[in-house]
């Protein structure tokens, strides 16, 4: 008997659950609607073999495309795999369309059912091929964006060491600043990227999601031992979540150039440079008060730096919104986590000093902070 009370929920429950998915509503009750379509288009590719479309579909039931139409003309496609699109599933299709450099083009896709779905190629260019020397200078790139900027910065730690306590009170704050305008510039990215994603992902819901586990996951690791990180520990928390924000600003300058905006992903590479060099003061703001190595010094750096070589990889050869907002989720994430380490360490270090004018030197260094990160932004926004 006692094994039937802890038996019989889970096997009423799975009972449930079976029958919800063998007898459907709508067959239920006799209602003919028909099913819920949707697609997505995630990456397209132009070369001199016409127009490859990358799609995913999101609806209810599997869905099958029946024309393709470009600029208002309907062309011949070759889809792979041939089958009807199932749920979540993608598919290539490739036509033979000759398009042009630097127009605009308008692709209209047509279910069996008559839904139609629209994509348009702002600016039509060849997209970058896969190559070792193509390979080789975009990662250049994503050094030139990441780890350059932000190693030059954490080469300020001489300077910043002859600070006295009010000084490193002003620098942890106005690590703090930088920190909440990349957590907010980090997620607006995620966000802007998961409505690019399919409606079954929730994109939005997914950056939220995963910045939430992210931050409580690295705040248990963190106070694992029953203290709040501080040192090294903190540098390498402020590095990784730093990290992640820049697997994002990757992402964005290789997107940019699989997409032909060719001027943009150059603006984009002059000011996330400029805008990343106030990041390394951030990452050796805790260890003013220790001897930093040399080892140590490289790897903060390239734990900082490094994403953005993937970031700009992945935007130029395999861009997935919902992959991106997924990880821009947890650089948010991240980065809130050390918000709020870096925060107390803050508080106990004015504690500590018995800082008669404490608060207002937070103030100062945050609000400095804050504003040194939009100036450098200007140059990336617009």
């Amino acid at each position: 008997m006692k094994v039937w009370r802890w038996l019989l929920p889970p096997i009423l429950l799975a009972g449930v659950i079976a029958l919800l998915f063998t007898v459907s509503p709508v067959r239920l009750l006799n209602l003919n609607a028909p099913p819920l379509e949707s697609l997505q288009v995630e990456r397209t590719i132009l070369n001199t073999e016409g127009i490859t479309l990358q799609v995913r579909a999101a609806g209810s039931e599997p869905m099958q495309i029946a024309q393709v139409q470009i600029d208002g003309a309907y062309w011949a496609f070759d889809q792979q795999p041939p089958t009807p699109i199932s749920r979540l599933s993608t598919a290539t299709l490739t036509v033979p369309y000759p398009w042009v450099e630097g127009e605009a083009h308008h692709i209209r896709f047509l279910t069996n059912t008559g839904m139609t779905f629209d994509h348009i190629i702002d600016v039509a260019l060849a997209t970058p091929k896969f190559s070792t020397s193509t390979v080789l200078a975009y990662g250049w790139l994503g050094l030139y964006v990441g780890l350059v900027p932000v190693g030059l910065g954490m080469l300020c730690y001489p300077y910043l060491k002859v600070l006295g306590q009010r000084g490193l009170s002003f620098i942890l704050a106005l690590t703090l600043g930088m920190l909440a305008f990349l957590l907010i510039d980090t997620l607006q990215e995620g966000l802007e990227l998961a409505r690019d994603a399919a409606i079954a992902f929730q994109g939005q819901a997914l950056v939220w999601f995963s910045a939430g586990v992210a931050c409580l996951a690295l705040i248990a690791i963190g106070r694992r031992q029953g203290k709040s990180p501080e040192g090294h520990t903190l540098s390498t928390y402020m590095a990784l979540g730093i990290g992640l924000h820049n697997f994002g600003e990757g992402l964005a300058i290789g997107t940019a150039f699989a997409l032909g905006e060719l001027a943009l992903g150059s603006f984009l590479i002059v000011g996330f440079t400029l805008h990343n060099l106030t990041e390394g003061l951030g990452i050796v703001a805790p260890l003013l008060k220790q001897k930093l190595r040399w080892i140590e010094f490289v790897s903060l750096a390239a734990l900082a730096g490094l994403p953005a070589v993937a970031g700009v990889w992945i935007g130029a050869f395999a861009f997935s919104p919902q992959w991106a907002a997924l990880f821009l989720g947890l650089g948010a994430g991240a980065i809130l986590q050390v918000i709020i380490e870096v925060g107390r360490y803050l508080q106990r270090k004015i504690r500590q000093a018995q800082q008669a004018n404490g608060s207002g030197v937070s103030l100062a260094g945050s609000t400095t902070g804050l504003a040194i990160m939009y100036g450098t932004a200007l140059l990336v926004k617009f």
